[in-house]
Parts: structure tokens; sequence; C-alpha cells
């Protein structure tokens, strides 16, 4: 095969097609969830094209410096597992947004329902006089997120406001103050969730002084362990360090990720989660899982706390939940949601309707079309090629991950040092071929691979066949 700039890649796998689905047995909303856009791989210009370096220089006049692109081309139009610039190139999307488009981006089912919903309203506010779609959401949430007991939710507009708000909640009903999170962890780019986020650069440099009563303790990170540690081990190596520098009595909550996400894709050793589950219910902390990135199917199953029957006290979500629009929740047992005075929850725009309309097509699609197994198929076809690529490939230490979040970790050849120029490399290699790879991780050095639930097995093999090329071609 051939490559170039105008080179024409195609496949035919069908739109949308979810991995592993034969073309007679594909569903209606899987197979329209491309909203129109061919699924192929295209270059018609080189890459940024010209349509792209003019909108780069409108940009530079009024765009914040600090706003930054991963890949600087202009998008025009998106679907199932494709981006179109404005120049006409068709880029392979393995970044889905960083996991928000995971029933791809311009899902029928979901502009249809938001389509119908802002020809009624768009916004009332739901603290002023509310509508039934802000409870229809609640009500999934209380379905869906782990655990049979009692639920609330509050619906806010983004990840680090709900983290804000699991906080603010976690201390009204324990009456405590302090904040336990890992390291490695993201939470957000607030004030609060700044400090809670472990990575400086391009996070939290120059932005302090951050808020207090927030501590961090070891993860489990098994790659990096220098002597390798069970998650119960790892767990209790975590508690220890709050129980002696924090006092149990004083913490109001553990934030977890229950695969780390701009950390680097981290999954902990089996038992890590679970252990904090019970040492938490032992002293009266609440966990808190962060599943902003996991959620949703994401990692094969609905949460990723599953995986284990990890029960949280106050669960976050974000990204996947509405197709591409902004909407995020907290959702709670019961009391301890309650534990907050009238008034004490809510903005402006948390909720909005148009953004819940779209979250409720999207959260059938996840059920109807059964995403999370999508998810599962994506990591079977995935992983053996990347770990049979490792065996050639002497900078990639590790190939990790759960579902359609799957990572890449490069080091030096030979040992664990990380090299994040390497995995720019890598990247931008991929991004000039026409597939769209994110990076990630506390050291820079992790390929993160995040494609749409309905991709198509033949798009995503093509995109696996350019990463290949692009980790083989060592700088």
């Amino acid at each position: 095969m051939t490559h170039g700039s105008a080179t024409t890649h195609r496949t035919d796998a069908g739109p949308g097609r979810a991995p592993g689905t034969a073309p007679e047995s594909a569903s209606p909303a899987a197979a329209d969830a491309d909203g129109g856009v061919p699924q192929r791989r295209l270059l018609r210009t080189e890459i940024p094209g010209p349509r792209s370096r003019a909108l780069a220089e409108r940009r530079a006049a009024v765009v914040a410096a600090g706003v930054a692109s991963t890949l600087p081309v202009y998008v025009e139009r998106a679907g199932g597992g494709v981006i179109v610039d404005v120049d006409g190139n068709s880029f392979i999307d393995l970044g889905s947004g960083i996991a928000v488009t995971s029933v791809g981006n311009a899902a029928p089912a979901v502009t249809r329902a938001v389509q119908e919903q802002v020809a009624r309203f768009t916004h009332t506010c739901f603290m002023v006089t509310p509508y039934e779609e802000y409870v229809a959401v609640c009500e999934a949430l209380a379905r869906l997120t782990p655990g049979d007991h009692a639920k609330r939710s509050v619906l806010v507009n983004s990840g680090a406001e709900a983290v804000e708000n699991a906080v603010k909640i976690a201390r009204r009903a324990t009456g405590r103050d302090a904040v336990v999170v890992l390291d490695h962890a993201y939470h957000g780019r607030t004030n609060l969730t700044m400090a809670m986020t472990a990575k400086a650069m391009p996070y939290k440099t120059g932005f302090g002084p951050f808020a207090g009563e927030v501590y961090r303790v070891p993860a489990s990170y098994p790659l990096r362990e220098p002597v390798p540690l069970t998650g119960e081990e790892a767990a209790r190596r975590a508690t220890t360090v709050i129980e002696k520098q924090v006092g149990a009595d004083q913490v109001a909550c553990v934030v977890v990720e229950p695969v780390q996400g701009e950390g680097g894709f981290i999954v902990p050793a089996p038992g890590f989660l679970p252990a904090l589950e019970r040492w938490c219910r032992e002293h009266g902390v609440l966990l808190v899982a962060d599943e902003i990135q996991t959620g949703f199917a994401r990692t094969g199953a609905m949460f990723a706390c599953d995986h284990e029957g990890v029960v949280p006290d106050l669960v976050t979500t974000a990204k996947g939940i509405a197709g591409g629009l902004p909407l995020a929740a907290v959702t709670g047992r019961a009391e301890l949601m309650d534990a907050v005075h009238g008034g004490g929850l809510g903005g402006t725009y948390g909720g909005n309707p148009a953004a819940c309309a779209a979250a409720l097509a999207a959260i059938d699609l996840y059920e109807r079309e059964d995403l999370a197994a999508a998810a599962r198929r994506i990591e079977a076809l995935v992983v053996p090629r990347l770990r049979a690529l490792a065996e050639r490939a002497p900078q990639i230490a590790e190939v990790r991950g759960r579902g359609a979040m799957l990572a890449v970790e490069i080091t030096r050849p030979g040992g664990l040092e990380p090299d994040p120029a390497e995995t720019a490399r890598i990247a931008r290699a991929c991004a000039a071929e026409g597939v769209l790879v994110l990076t990630c991780g506390t050291y820079g050095n992790v390929l993160r691979l995040l494609p749409p639930l309905v991709i198509g097995e033949d798009l995503l093999l093509e995109g696996l066949e350019v990463l290949e090329r692009a980790i083989l071609a060592a700088g």
C-alpha cells in the first residue's frame, strides 16, 4: 500500500460498525452512527492544509496562547470513527475528543434528540423552573451507576465542576475537611481540582496558591513499582500514609480514578480498589470514584468500578455521558447527597435541557447497542496486535488498559526511562498519515487510544497499521 498526500484509504467495514460485527448483523444505530460522514482515511493536502493554516493565523490574533491543540487542523465535520478537516482531509479518530464521542461524533439519535429539544426550549435554569429531562437523566444515573442503594444526582457542566461538588458533598456529609488523592491523578483545572491533580506542567505551573487540605498518597502503578506489590499491598501503603500523615478521622473522602487517565492510563493492580473501599468503610471515609473518563462503557463495563465490584459512595461522570454536549454529574448515596442544604448545589447552566436530551439518547445507545461489548471487542482486536508489536519495538515498555481505553508506554530501550520525545514523534507521524493519536502520562511518554465505540473494525485496524509503522520507524 502506498501512502502520499493524494492517496485514498477506504474501509469496507460500513459506517460506524462496531468492531467484530458482521455487515449483515449491524444494528440500525451502529450502522448510521457516522452521521453521513464517509468512513475512510483520505489525505488531499499536506498536514495542515492551506485552509487550516489560514484559520491558524486568525486564531493567533484572537485566541489565548494558553489554549493548545494536539492536531493543527480545523474540523468541518465528523462522525463514526472519522474527523474531516476544512481542507477535505479525513482522519481516523483514535481520540474521541478525549473519550467524549463514544457513540460517534454525529450519532443521528443524539442529534435528533437535541434538535427536538432546542425547538421546544433551550434554557430555563433548573433552579428556577425545572423540566423532565433533568429528572430523567438522574433516574438513568441512579439505575446505571454501581450499587443498588437509593441514589440522588446533581447535574453540572464539566468534569472538574463535578469533582468540586463531590468534595463539597463529602465535606458537608462527614463534617471533615481532608481530601485524599493519588499520585498521577488528574481531576481538572479549577483551583481545587488543580490542587488534586498531580502533574505540574501544564496544569498547575504558575497558577497557585491552591486550595488546602488536599493530601497525596502513592498509587498502584505496577510497571513502575521498585518491588512488585499486590493490589492489597499497594492499598496498604497508601492507607498507612493517610493514617500517619493526615489521620483517618480527619478525611472526608478519598478520590480515585479507577483507571488513571491523564496520568498514563494506569490500571491498578487487582485488589487495589476493593482494599481502598474496605478501608474507607472501616473509617467512615467516603470513596469517590472519578469515572469522568472511564464511565459509560469505555472500559468494557458501564463503569470501571464494575470490573472489581467496587461500590463507591459518590461517582462523578462527564465526557461520554452526552454524545459530545457539555454535561457532568455527581451521583451518590441518597443520605449523603441530601445532607446538603437547599440551594447548596446547582448552577445556572447545570443540566441544560439540550445536553440532557443528548444524554438520554446516548445512554439509550450504550444500552440498546451494548457498547460495553463493543469496547471489549476493541480490546480483543487491539491488545494482541500491540503486544506482538512490543516484541519487535524495544521502546514499548508496556501495553495496558481496559476496553477501548488502551495505552502504550514508551521508554528508552533497555530500561524504564521515559521517552517523551519519541512518544511525540510517533504521534506526529500518525497525524501526518491521517490518524489522530493522543499522548498522556505524568512523564509525557504514553500513547493513549480512545476510539469511538462505534468505529468500524477495518477502520480501526487501518489506524493500528499506521501506528505500528510509526512506532517501528524509530527516531
